[in-house]
C-alpha cells in the first residue's frame, strides 16, 4: 500500500484511489437518465483529489462497444470503461445481476499496476459499493461509501404513482452498511438515517456536505442574465432543475403555477415555469406526464421545458430565476438548491432529507412542510409581490452556498480516508454483520 501514515504523524494521504459509479459515468451529462448531483460529486471530488496529488480512477459500466477503455477526465483523473452486461442503457436494478465481470474488470485493471495499487476504495450508490467491497477485500483495501440515496429512505415518502425500491436493493444496502469501513452521510440527517433504518454504527459514520463550485455557479445580474437565455427582462421565471420524474416532484411546481395564476391572473403575462433537465427513472415511461398535466390545468402556455445544459449556460438559468424550486419527495442533499444560493437566488424548497442543510430556512430561502402546490404558491406569490423580501433572501443565498464549497467537502474526505488507512484493530468481514 502505497499511501502510508507519514513518520511524522500525520495523518496517511492515499496515492491513488479507486472510485466506483458503476451505474452512471462522470462523463454523463447531469440531468438526463440516471445522471444527477452524484455524477456532479464524483467529478468535483475527483479533481480536487488530483489537484492535490491524489490520483483517481473511477470505474464506470461500459455502454456502448466503441468507448475508448480509459478516458482522462482531468489530470489525475482517469475513466475506465467496465464492460458489465449488455451494451446501452440498462434499468440500475438489473446491473446487480453483472456485478461479477464489472468487478472482474476492476480486479484486471489494478493487475496491470504495481503491487499496492490503489490504496482506497469509495463506492457511490448502493450497486458502486456491491461491486466496491469485493475488490477492496480483494486487494486488502479499506472501502468507503456513499450512499446518496437509500432504498427505506425513498420506499418511506414515495410520489403518488411512483413505484417503490425493490426488496434487492434494501437487503444490498442493508449488508452493505456493515461492510464498509466508512460511511459518508451528506447531513446529519443522512447519519440518523443510516442509523435508524440500517443500523449503521455511528464511530463509522462521517458527515461531509458536498459543494459547489463558487468559481462557475457566482451571483449576476438578474435582467442580463434573462436576455441570455431568451427571456424579457420583465419575466418572473420560477426554475425546475434536475431530472424529471416522479421523486423530483417538477409536478409540484406546475400545480404551483395554476394555483398562483388562479390568485392573481395579472401574472400571466410574465410569468414562465422554467424546467430544465431530462426524463429519468420512471418517467421514461411517461414522457407526456409534465406537458399533459400542464395542459390540463391550463398552464402550457406558461412552461417552458429546457434540456439539460452546460454549467454555465445553467447558472445563468439560476441568475435569471425568480425563485429555484425543490419539491423533492426525498433528497439526500441538494445541490441543485446550493447552486442556485450561489448565483444569488433564493430557494423554494421541500423541508425533506439534506434540504434543511442546503438552504438556510428564513435566511437563503424557504422550507415548506410537505408537497401542497397551495403552499408552494403562497410563498412564490410573495417573492414575486415582495421584492424587497426576496431581495433580502437573495443578499443572504451566496454567503450560505460559500459555507459549502467543494474544497471544504475534499478536506474532509481526505481527513477520513486517512483514518480509513490507519490499521485496523477490528478488520470487517466480506459478510453482513452488525
Amino acid at each position: 500500500m502505497s499511501g502510508i501514515v507519514p513518520a511524522d504523524g500525520r495523518t496517511a494521504v492515499p496515492s491513488r484511489v479507486a472510485t466506483v459509479s458503476l451505474h452512471t459515468s462522470p462523463l454523463d451529462q447531469p440531468g438526463t437518465g440516471d445522471a444527477g448531483g452524484l455524477n456532479v460529486y464524483v467529478v468535483e471530488v475527483a479533481r480536487r483529489m488530483a489537484e492535490r496529488g491524489v490520483a483517481v480512477d473511477v470505474f464506470t459500466r461500459a455502454t456502448a462497444p466503441d468507448l475508448p477503455p480509459v478516458v482522462e477526465l482531468a489530470p489525475g483523473v482517469s475513466v475506465r470503461h467496465v464492460p458489465a452486461g449488455p451494451y446501452g442503457r440498462m434499468d440500475k436494478h438489473a446491473l446487480a445481476d453483472h456485478l461479477c465481470p464489472f468487478v472482474f474488470g476492476m480486479l484486471r485493471a489494478e493487475a496491470q499496476g504495481d503491487p499496492g495499487h490503489y490504496d482506497l476504495v469509495h463506492g457511490h450508490y448502493w450497486l458502486s459499493g456491491r461491486a466496491g467491497v469485493m475488490a477492496a477485500r480483494r486487494w486488502g483495501v479499506p472501502l468507503v461509501q456513499s450512499m446518496h440515496t437509500m432504498a427505506r429512505v425513498k420506499n418511506a415518502s414515495l410520489a403518488e404513482g411512483d413505484a417503490p425500491e425493490p426488496e434487492l436493493r434494501v437487503r444490498g444496502e442493508d449488508q452493505l452498511v456493515h461492510q464498509a469501513d466508512r460511511l459518508i452521510a451528506n447531513t446529519e440527517d443522512e447519519a440518523r438515517q443510516l442509523r435508524e433504518h440500517y443500523g449503521a454504527r455511528e464511530s463509522r459514520i462521517s458527515v461531509i456536505p458536498p459543494g459547489v463550485d463558487l468559481e462557475v455557479f457566482t451571483p449576476g445580474a438578474r435582467r442580463e442574465a434573462l436576455t441570455r437565455i431568451g427571456l424579457p427582462a420583465d419575466t418572473e421565471l420560477l426554475l425546475f432543475v434536475g431530472r424529471v420524474q416522479r421523486l423530483k416532484a417538477p409536478d409540484v411546481l406546475v400545480r404551483a403555477a395554476a394555483e398562483l395564476l388562479e390568485r392573481d391572473p395579472s401574472l400571466r403575462s410574465r410569468l414562465v415555469v422554467g424546467v430544465v433537465g431530462g426524463l429519468s427513472g420512471a418517467g421514461m415511461h411517461e414522457p407526456r406526464m409534465l406537458a399533459d398535466l400542464a395542459r390540463s390545468l391550463g398552464v402550457a402556455d406558461v412552461v417552458r421545458m429546457e434540456p439539460p445544459q452546460s454549467r454555465e449556460r445553467l447558472a445563468d438559468y439560476y441568475r435569471a430565476a425568480t425563485a429555484t424550486v425543490v419539491p423533492s419527495h426525498s433528497e439526500s442533499f441538494g445541490l441543485v438548491a446550493v447552486e442556485s444560493q450561489a448565483c444569488g437566488t433564493p430557494v423554494v424548497a421541500a423541508r425533506v432529507g439534506g434540504l434543511g442543510t442546503a438552504v438556510a430556512d428564513g435566511r437563503s430561502g424557504i422550507l415548506v412542510e410537505g408537497h401542497d402546490p397551495a403552499d408552494y404558491a403562497a410563498v412564490l406569490h410573495r417573492m414575486i409581490t415582495e421584492p424587497a423580501w426576496r431581495a433580502h433572501l437573495a443578499e443572504a443565498a451566496p454567503a450560505h452556498a460559500a459555507t459549502l464549497g467543494w474544497e471544504r467537502t475534499v478536506d474532509s474526505l481526505l481527513a477520513v480516508y486517512g483514518e480509513s488507512l490507519a490499521p485496523h484493530a477490528d478488520p470487517l468481514p466480506l459478510a453482513a454483520g452488525r
